[in-house]
């Protein structure tokens, strides 16, 4: 009686440290990338024809001191776009690791099961069809990822949503929207083809401050929603039935997780357009430094931001020829993308 005692003492001591040993790394790992991330976002306002230093950035930014010239230099120009990265990167490295872990497959992200393509079709609609531009396309963007996301989902719902089959249907709807997108780009005006194929690309310089306020409000309210529906995607994770027994409304988390990783990717499309791969590497890259501890949403979302604010940097700055975020984004996710299934593949995962 006295050993199985000990034992037990020793398993819960163990599970203690271990448990504690998680959270020390997870909040290291998240407190780093944190201040990575501020890095960047005032790297990114200090770099450019007009050279500033890190202290008239902060400065500036913080309303600490005025100076005019830098004032417009910061807020007037660089401030929109750095704020835009930033924010389009939170959103999609925080929705792209929750379609990831609820449809349990590293595939499983915006950028392939028909968010972004419903997104892109609804905006390409409003270029050449309705000759519509700015806000307008950007509000029809939003429209398409939430109805595109809404009609996988009642086309996969079979007595619930399997991950499986909601992969599947979105990737024939990805390739269907993308259908109808090439063929409108065909009998688009050049002028029209042109605009429509720039905002495909993704760049996070193109958004108003309407927009932007927008997708600030929503980050506000929907990462602390992702933060407590985290316990729901771990159960999930383990499977309905165990997720069940553990006392959660599968059908009812799922959904929930679902529209949250759905709004900020239409959010996060509707200001930046369909910029690829951040959400599909975001949530692997956190999982890496996160180790045991892995899983976290708010080091995922740092992640999507460090890698949009960086990119940005690279296409505006240091390539010979400034170009769209979207290009930098998708020569880096490439590669990555045929590891991801070259490996997948080996170990038999993935679905």
């Amino acid at each position: 009686m006295a050993a199985t005692t000990t034992a037990r003492a020793t398993t819960a001591g163990a599970f203690r440290t271990t448990r504690r040993r998680r959270a020390t790394r997870s909040l290291v790992v998240t407190c780093s990338l944190a201040v990575a991330v501020s890095a960047l976002f005032v790297l990114t306002m200090m770099v450019g024809s007009f050279q500033l230093s890190a202290g008239e950035v902060i400065a500036s930014v913080l309303h600490l001191r005025e100076d005019p010239s830098v004032d417009f230099v910061v807020r007037g120009l660089r401030l929109p776009t750095a704020a835009s990265a930033l924010a389009v990167g939170l959103a999609l490295g925080a929705a792209g690791t929750i379609f990831q872990q609820l449809l349990r497959n590293p595939l499983a992200s915006p950028d392939f099961v028909g968010i972004n393509s419903g997104a892109g079709l609804a905006a390409i609609t409003g270029i050449v069809l309705l000759q519509v531009s700015g806000l307008a396309v950007s509000a029809l963007a939003l429209g398409g990822a939430v109805a595109a996301a809404l009609l996988m989902y009642v086309l996969a719902w079979r007595d619930g949503v399997a991950g499986y089959r909601f992969i599947l249907i979105g990737i024939g709807a990805t390739l269907f929207f993308d259908g109808l997108i090439g063929y409108m780009l065909t009998r688009a005006q050049l002028s029209d083809a042109r605009q429509a194929m720039h905002w495909l690309t993704g760049s996070v310089g193109q958004a108003d401050a309407g927009e932007l306020r927008l997708l600030l409000g929503a980050l506000v309210l929907l990462l602390p929603t992702a933060v407590l529906l985290q316990r729901q995607l771990r159960a999930l994770e383990l499977g309905d039935d165990t997720a069940r027994a553990l006392g959660i409304r599968t059908e009812l988390g799922r959904a929930g997780l679902l529209a949250t990783a759905v709004v900020l990717t239409a959010l996060a499309v509707a200001v930046a357009g369909p910029i690829v791969f951040v959400a599909l590497v975001a949530g692997p890259i956190a999982n890496r430094l996160l180790g045991p501890a892995t899983g976290g949403i708010i080091p995922a979302a740092l992640v999507g931001a460090a890698l949009l604010l960086t990119a940005d940097l690279i296409a505006v700055h240091l390539l010979p020829t400034a170009l769209p975020t979207g290009v930098v984004t998708g020569a880096v996710g490439a590669p990555y993308l045929l590891w991801l299934l070259a490996t997948t593949n080996r170990q038999g995962a993935g679905g």
